[in-house]
């Protein structure tokens, strides 16, 4: 008989974790497993790519209320003499508006939607938390299961989370899976009583769909002189991206001819564009926005750059070794889990001058380059078979 299975994910957005469960969906055997997946905000870049066996729960009434602004929700629930619900509107706009991490005002205003996702109503032999916080207390709170397993993408300590908050939660789970060697140590250390539910599954990478998506063409043009890097991620604070246009314009100073290509969208955006046109890069860095096929912008590329605070397993870094890119990527706690230096990339500091420096070194080392693809064409890369791995839990 085929087990039942839910994952959950707060949304479909363009992001490291929503690809990996995308990729991961993928290669799901549906002959011996059905497939119900609970997304919170049922929109984002990777919706589209939801395989057709599996099945999108409809979000409650009351949640759909609860989404809409805190006027119009405020509202709705009392016309529908929902006072409680109201209550609960109001208070989680409240604890959001805090002026505390957006970790912790996730964790406390938790409770509130809580009332508004209510239980769901068909019971699983296995719940999957994809995602960090959300997820994990949808899955914990919102579901029944008999396994319940939960997902945590990156380096615990840099959430700024509240972890007693978190402790109550990840002790309910049967497993705790992480992504990366050090994310696994992290959380023994953070959660030693628990250590023996962490759990490592590799964020899955597809070769095979990477090569065949990366021969798309692109109407991005660069002359023979010119040096093409591309970076992939979400506009926010934690993936450096300020650091990359001041290390752009760096280059730019030192004489080399730069187009730096970077895919992704988020909250920086405004930030990253005004020190676009503070720094004159309008020729030379070129935001291209969210774009469910990145690969066609990396295979055009010369190298890939992650200038990165932190990362829990970076997947777009894995992608471009896929496509034999050279990586320079800062000094993220976790780096050294996915590149060696000067083997098949460059660990610099996490500052705009240190990054600048390696990529000109990479730049200028044509025997260096030239080492780091050989490298990289001899790896084996392709993680399919993690999947595997997410099958002895389940079963």
């Amino acid at each position: 008989m085929k087990k039942d299975i839910l994952f959950i994910i707060p949304s479909l957005d363009a992001g490291g974790g929503e690809k990996s469960l995308i990729n991961l969906l993928e290669q799901i055997d549906y002959t011996k497993y059905n497939v119900d997946l609970f997304v919170l905000n049922k929109d984002g870049l990777f919706l589209e790519f939801v395989p057709n066996e599996v099945n999108i729960l409809d979000n409650s009434p009351n949640l759909e209320i609860f989404k809409l602004s805190i006027l119009k929700s405020t509202i709705k629930f009392l016309i529908n003499r929902n006072v409680s619900l109201a209550f609960n509107r109001g208070m989680f706009f409240i604890k959001n508006k805090l002026n505390i991490s957006v970790s912790k005002r996730e964790q406390y205003s938790w409770k509130h939607i809580r009332k508004a996702i209510g239980i769901i109503d068909k019971k699983y032999d296995v719940s999957i938390g994809y995602l960090e916080k959300t997820s994990n207390y949808i899955c914990i709170d919102c579901v029944r299961a008999d396994k319940k397993i939960g997902w945590i993408h990156t380096d615990y300590n840099k959430l700024d989370a509240d972890k007693d908050f978190d402790e109550k939660y990840l002790s309910r789970l049967d497993y705790i899976v992480t992504v990366s060697e050090e994310c696994y140590e992290v959380l023994k250390r953070e959660f030693y009583g628990l250590s023996n539910r962490v759990r490592i599954i590799k964020n899955i990478v597809s070769p095979r769909i990477i090569k065949r998506m990366s021969i798309e063409s692109v109407d991005i043009k660069k002359n023979d002189k010119e040096t093409m890097i591309a970076s992939v991620g979400r506009l926010s604070n934690e993936k450096g991206f300020d650091i990359a246009v001041k290390a752009c314009r760096i280059l730019k100073d030192n004489g080399i001819k730069i187009k730096w290509i970077l895919v992704g969208d988020g909250p920086e955006r405004s930030k990253i564009e005004r020190l676009i046109n503070e720094n004159e890069l309008v020729e030379n860095f070129i935001l291209i926005g969210s774009n469910p096929n990145p690969y066609k912008y990396l295979a055009k590329a010369d190298l890939y750059v992650q200038p990165s605070r932190f990362e829990g397993k970076s997947i777009a870094m894995d992608e471009a070794k896929i496509l034999n890119k050279p990586i320079v990527a800062t000094n993220f706690s976790t780096v050294k889990d996915q590149i060696s230096d000067k083997f098949d990339g460059i660990i610099t500091e996490m500052n705009e001058r240190s990054l600048a420096k390696g990529i000109e070194e990479l730049i200028s080392n044509n025997k260096l380059y030239s080492s780091i693809v050989n490298n990289l064409n001899k790896m084996s890369l392709g993680t399919e078979s993690e999947v595997n791995k997410l099958y002895e839990l389940i079963d």
